[in-house]
């Protein structure tokens, strides 16, 4: 008998879907409930790659649902069926063994990949670099705002790579945790094991390589790096918000050697593309969405895909309680978004967000650096890029001067943490629908 019944399941993943449409996954549908013992509700997954996912990203999120869903508070455990044990004892040296590499996601493969005219050049070279890696393009470096598929576009090669040679030695990271890595190695007196890690890799897949500024020592190790696998032809492949000159603090022979190889931009994607994104997305999820649905979705959001798929999240919960039938009525109540809705600018998000926190306008354009105005202020860049069509540039102008690399570490600052905090979370949610609800001169 299953520790929380089929009904308590079913709301546990409806309410992660809902909250947390970010982090949501197609094969969350196929997680089971195994055991609850001692206010620990232990959850299988398929594989490996799947339960590092789920233990990474995932256990606030599960625990949050579990506990709207019982009423009790429950901490998550997640295991497989490929897990060698479940409670593997500590062993001396380094600790990124087991967890340096990131969990492919089996969604995000070629197939599944919306071309058009923002992204078909990127998706052509990633397709050329998984036929002949090391030998078409190399470094590989793929660049654009947050969530318009540059970590799709990495996964996909590495699915590609190890279905035609499935020996091959791939490392797939986050630039964070090279840097951690390296710390730890510099510790512990490890760097030959460090090396041997990474030097020995036949593809090296870094995401978010920009967090590489200013952080000297592991520019140098990865400088070495570089040239180690490049000279061995082994392959190269980096993502970051940004092509390579206009990484803050990068040193100039690094710059030099991302040149070196091909440099592509995902940009924001078109009308009819977006309509195409939703269109698969929704075959994904086994979701029947009518066409003007499609296009309320489609019309109404245009900052990025992971936007898109939030709302296909919602449509997929309307469906559930709705006996499968989406109208048009209720998919605009359920996304909150109108067809005809207004541009908000930027005074009104300054105005919203200084009443929120009691802040003046100068103080969020000012130079004051506490923290009970930097928040706000990172609030502010991070609702104009999701809220307006201006460039970096410019919403780095309205707040005060600051230059473009400001702006993108507010927008993938507060991105993140509003993910991981509920509470940030909601404060986001709720500015955004106010100032898309206001009177077209409500400022």
């Amino acid at each position: 008998m299953p520790p929380v019944n089929t009904k308590t399941w079913s709301d546990i993943l409806a309410h992660v879907r809902l909250s947390y449409p970010q982090l949501s996954r197609g094969w969350f549908s196929q997680l089971s409930p195994r055991s609850l013992a001692q206010g620990t509700l232990t959850v299988e997954a398929g594989n490996s790659s799947q339960a590092v996912y789920l233990r990474r990203h995932c256990q606030r999120p599960f625990a949050e649902a579990a506990q709207a869903a019982t009423g009790r508070l429950l901490t998550l455990r997640f295991e497989s069926t490929e897990d060698p044990d479940p409670a593997p004892e500590a062993t001396p040296g380094l600790s990124f063994e087991d967890e340096a590499e990131l969990a492919l996601n089996g969604d995000y493969i070629f197939d599944n990949f919306v071309t058009g005219p923002c992204n078909r050049l990127a998706h052509a070279a990633a397709v050329a670099v998984s036929q002949a890696p090391g030998r078409a393009y190399n470094p590989f470096f793929i660049h654009g705002a947050v969530g318009l598929g540059k970590t799709h576009l990495l996964q996909a090669v590495c699915h590609q790579i190890l279905e035609t040679a499935p020996a091959s030695r791939i490392k797939y990271i986050s630039c964070e945790s090279f840097t951690n890595h390296f710390l730890e190695a510099v510790e512990k007196g490890a760097m030959n094991q460090f090396r041997y890690r990474y030097r020995n890799a036949d593809v090296l897949v870094i995401d978010d390589i920009h967090f590489l500024a200013e952080r000297e020592r592991s520019q140098e190790e990865f400088f070495h790096t570089f040239n180690t696998l490049h000279q061995s032809r082994r392959q190269i492949i980096l993502s970051a918000d940004c092509p390579p000159p206009e990484i803050p603090s990068l040193e100039e022979r690094l710059v030099s050697r991302f040149n070196s190889g091909l440099v592509t931009l995902l940009e924001r994607p078109c009308l009819e593309t977006r309509m195409a994104i939703v269109r698969k997305k929704a075959k994904l999820r086994c979701l029947d969405v009518p066409e003007e649905v499609v296009r309320l979705i489609a019309g109404s959001i245009d900052s990025n895909i992971r936007e898109l798929e939030g709302a296909l999240a919602k449509m997929e919960l309307l469906g559930a309680t709705c006996e499968g039938v989406v109208d048009l009525e209720a998919a605009r109540k359920v996304i909150g978004v109108d067809t005809g809705r207004r541009r908000v600018t930027i005074p009104e998000i300054l105005e919203l967000v200084g009443q929120r926190y009691n802040l003046r306008q100068a103080d969020l354009q000012g130079k004051r650096r506490t923290k009970s105005v930097t928040r706000p202020r990172q609030i502010c860049m991070y609702l104009a890029r999701q809220l307006t069509d201006l460039s970096l540039g410019e919403i780095g102008g309205y707040l005060g001067g600051r230059d473009h690399t400001t702006v993108l570490h507010a927008q993938r600052l507060i991105g993140e943490r509003g993910i991981e905090d509920v509470v940030l979370h909601r404060e986001l949610e709720e500015l955004k629908d106010q100032l898309l609800s206001r009177p077209a001169h409500a400022h």
